[in-house]
């Protein structure tokens, strides 16, 4: 599945971040990762969106860049343990809650089952020993993880416009969503702004690979998949972050988060029923 390429290659953000780029300048990271990305792909796909849809293009971009980036970057920083990451791996869950009650896609039963058990891996993998909650960062992920789902659901609802090149809405939507963040950046960002060669290599990874590639994938199958089976593959990035911090940094799995490692794998996998998307699809 195409989409799984996305949340795969946002695993790596996590060891790109603390390896190659500068401290403490996340939204400096939000913003050449999306901007840089958004003029790649409207090279590919020029044009501005339909009339009509530029409402609905700047919304989506604000859902799913410009807020979600920043309330990630501050839920990660401030909450230890990875407490961050178990609060997004909700998100299955209060996306079937919403479908549920507005009747758009309701999730089967397996997988609101799925759903839970992924939720529970994540939170094996990052919750180790005493965690201290931050009640700013709490927040902040609880809010990230609504502004993620939010622009999943709409980007399902809406779609694209007739006629319209996909590239193009996600070239827009991530040029809005790196605009919104730019202010951020004297507020929130404190580190230096010195860049070398291994910062260079990051900020291209992220961009580009992060950016552009991952995000064209992942809102096409955003518009095509059920925003449950979409949420579920979000999974995939924690697990992956564990999987490389492992493999890269010889960050070693207690048994228990081996157990988690492997229940958040099967939960994201197993959740995506050929049969249950197609009866939502045709119900969509």
């Amino acid at each position: 599945m195409g989409a799984a390429l996305a949340p795969l290659v946002w695993g790596s953000t996590y060891i790109v971040t603390t390896e190659l780029l500068p401290p403490d300048r996340s939204m400096t990271a939000s913003v050449l990762r999306a901007l840089p990305a958004g003029l790649l792909l409207l090279a590919v796909a020029p044009g501005l969106p339909a009339r009509g849809w530029r409402v609905r293009t700047a919304v989506l971009g604000i859902f799913n860049i410009g807020a979600f980036f920043p309330l990630l970057f501050i839920g990660a920083y401030r909450l230890p343990g990875g407490l961050a990451a178990v609060v997004g791996s909700i998100q299955p869950l209060f996306i079937g809650a919403v479908c549920a009650t507005l009747g758009w896609e309701r999730p089967a039963r397996v997988q609101t089952l799925w759903s839970v058990v992924a939720a529970f891996g994540v939170a094996s993998i990052a919750l180790t020993g005493s965690v201290t909650v931050d009640a700013f960062g709490l927040l902040a992920a609880c809010l990230g993880t609504l502004s993620m789902a939010t622009g999943l659901l709409l980007t399902r609802r809406w779609g694209v416009a007739p006629g319209s090149n996909p590239l193009n809405s996600t070239a827009w939507q991530l040029l809005v969503g790196g605009t919104v963040i730019i202010p951020l950046i004297p507020v929130l960002d404190a580190g230096s702004w010195d860049i070398d060669i291994p910062a260079l290599a990051g900020y291209v990874w992220l961009s580009v690979v992060g950016g552009a590639v991952a995000y064209a994938v992942w809102l096409r199958g955003a518009r095509s998949l059920p925003a449950v089976n979409m949420s579920l593959l979000g999974l995939l990035s924690p697990v992956t972050a564990a999987a490389l911090g492992w493999v890269v940094l010889g960050q070693a799995l207690t048994p228990f988060q081996s157990l988690g490692f492997v229940l958040a794998l099967a939960g994201s996998v197993a959740g995506q029923s050929r049969r249950q998307s197609r009866r939502q699809s045709r119900r969509y």
